[in-house]
This record gives structure tokens, sequence and C-alpha cells, in this order.
């Protein structure tokens, strides 16, 4: 099932693109492995899915503990500051930097390992209570620009969550809102690239509006078993 599974997302990805007339080397496919177990993470990772996301940091670092293959772990879920240093060991990417607080506390983490850990500014683009992000333009530029200047943290892309919904128009409203606010950064000095958008249901669109990295769980491994 698991090959299956990936066959299928690698062929919608690539169908996806052709539409839009975007590169599939562009698109990094991130198989969120949250509540699936260590089996399942090796058997994707011999099946050509090199990179993983998880949502809980005690989680990332229990697995990351069990695990010597080489992959790159996307820390992707919301981050309290005390349990930054959970991740630090073994996360290539923080998708969710969503205070200046939680960015000071990365960087300070990252020094104490003497490491470089790349990082993303989770953006609010949707009105649901659930979701967390930086809504203000002012505090978005203020994390900016302190992620740009430290040492230890390279800033390199945006992240959002799409408004749970059928409502195809309202999803695409929230990954153009992204990738607009990347455009604005940039015209502003910043030099990012990537754009952390699209899940299982909404992926394609995703890929439409620029996303380069997608975040895809009950697709590839299933439905997870809480």
């Amino acid at each position: 099932m698991l090959s299956d599974n990936i066959k299928k997302i690698n062929n919608s990805i690539k169908e996806a693109c052709l539409r839009s007339g975007r590169k599939e080397s562009d698109i990094t496919l991130i198989a969120v492995s949250k509540n699936h177990s260590i089996n399942d993470i090796v058997s994707a990772f011999e099946l050509g899915i090199h990179n993983f996301g998880e949502n809980r940091a005690q989680e990332l670092k229990e697995k990351a503990s069990q695990l010597e293959l080489n992959l790159t772990w996307h820390f992707i879920g919301h981050l309290q500051t005390n349990k930054v240093k959970y991740v630090m060991r073994s996360a290539g990417f923080i998708h969710s930097i969503d205070s200046l607080k939680l960015a000071e506390e990365v960087e300070k983490q990252a020094i104490n390992l003497s490491r470089e850990i790349e990082v993303l500014l989770e953006i609010k683009t949707s009105s649901e209570a659930t979701k967390y992000g930086l809504e203000n333009e002012k505090e978005i530029f203020t994390v900016a620009e302190f992620c740009s200047n430290s040492k230890h943290l390279k800033f390199n892309g945006l992240m959002t969550i799409a408004p749970f919904t059928d409502n195809e128009k309202l999803i695409r409203e929230s990954f153009i809102e992204l990738r607009t606010l990347k455009e604005k950064l940039n015209n502003n000095g910043f030099d990012i690239n990537h754009l952390s958008m699209g899940m299982t249901n909404d992926f394609e669109i995703a890929i439409d509006e620029g996303a380069t990295m997608l975040r895809i769980g009950s697709a590839i491994f299933g439905e997870r078993i809480y």
C-alpha cells in the first residue's frame, strides 16, 4: 500500500507541475510521519522519501534517536520555547517560527550546539482560531530581520496552513497571500526561496500557487492511529 501511495502522490505532483508550468525538481515532498512507526519511516525512505515531518518535539527526538538513515527532519508543528531543545539536534528545518521569542530561543540553542538550522516563518492566513502564525506585518518583518541577522539561523521561507474547507477559492486565497508576502519580503531585501504550503487535501492548488515544500501525511501513510 505504501508503495502505491507514494507512486500516486508522485504522479499527482508531476501532473500538477505540468498544468502549472512548474518543475518537479522545485518541489520537496515531506512525508508527515506523526503517529506513524519507525518501520513506516524506514519503508518510506527505502521507497525514495528522504524528507520527513513531525509535529511534536518529543516524538521527533525519540524517532531521530532510533534512526541512522540519511534523511532530513522537518519540524512542522507549533513549537513552545521550552521544547526547542528537543528538536535542535535532529531537525534540519523548523517551519513554524511564529514569534520573536521563539526565534531567539532557537538561535540560543543553535549557538549552544554550534550548528546552523534553516527556519521558516509560520504565517496565519486563515481566521480559524486553532491556527498559529504571525499576522501583523510589522511583527513579520521584525522576526524576519532577526532571523536574517542571526549567525546560526538561515531564514529561507514561509509556511502556512490553509483553512480546512472544501471551498477552493478560500484555499487558493490563503496560498496567494503567502506567495505575495514572500515577494514583498524579497522586494525589501530578503532572499527567501521556500513556500511550505499544501497538504493531502490541497497540495495541487499549492503547487499551482508556487509551493516548494508539500507536507503530506495521510495520502502517504494512511490515516493516523491515535
